[in-house]
């Protein structure tokens, strides 16, 4: 048995490659909570994405010439302040964020 208690599951959405501006969770809210986004980059030179909540947008992974094909796990623990959470990718990534959105 879980020791987790109801309000407290994680939900996780895939966001694929080349999107703008991906809202998390149906309509998204002031107060999701975003705990990690994995970002899997296949190709380097298109690898970037970019997270914001309306109040700010940040790259959050930069594109690379080098060898950045990999997989990142970035830890971001936070809750939205201003609007939903946004996720924007580039041709060479994928992601996958986990957190607690509106529906």
């Amino acid at each position: 048995m879980s020791g987790i208690s109801s309000p407290y599951r994680f939900q996780y959405e895939h966001v694929p490659v080349s999107t703008s501006a991906r809202v998390l969770g149906g309509t998204g809210a002031v107060g999701d909570y975003l705990h990690r986004l994995i970002c899997t980059v296949s190709t380097a030179s298109t690898g970037n994405v970019i997270l914001g909540d309306g109040a700010f947008a940040h790259t959050i992974v930069p594109a690379s010439s080098g060898s950045g094909i990999n997989v990142y796990n970035i830890e971001v623990n936070a809750a939205s302040t201003t609007g939903a959470w946004k996720v924007t990718t580039g041709a060479g990534v994928e992601v996958l964020a986990v957190g607690i959105f509106s529906a």
